[in-house]
């Protein structure tokens, strides 16, 4: 195993009490604390693991969406993911569309 790719997602951070907006149409996400799923930093973590224990050379980690995303990249290299990427795209993509972004990102990277 040459390299590991991590998707990691910008999401509401889980400490934060969940807001409606008043037309009940999505969540309030302005001026609210956001971070890496927690799944997909646990996901990261073990990467992580695998690649300390010799198993892999690189962990690269992407994100599908605006430019907002990079303070979670930011926090995925602070963990010690050897490169980010950013697929810069609106935030409410499809998610048939967020999959064939990555899996372009797949094809380019060949982890």
């Amino acid at each position: 195993m040459d390299k590991i790719l991590v998707c990691i997602k910008r999401v509401v951070d889980y400490n934060v009490k969940i807001r409606i907006k008043p037309d009940e149409t999505d969540v309030v996400t302005e001026g609210v604390k956001m971070s890496i799923n927690p799944f997909d930093e646990i996901a990261l973590e073990e990467a992580l693991r695998i690649k300390e224990s010799g198993q892999a050379n690189e962990v690269i980690i992407v994100s599908v969406g605006s430019d907002d995303c990079q303070q979670q990249l930011r926090t995925g290299l602070a963990m010690g993911a050897d490169r980010a990427i950013l697929v810069e795209h609106p935030e409410n993509t499809e998610p048939l569309t967020v999959a064939k972004l990555l899996h372009q990102i797949v094809q380019q990277e060949q982890p």
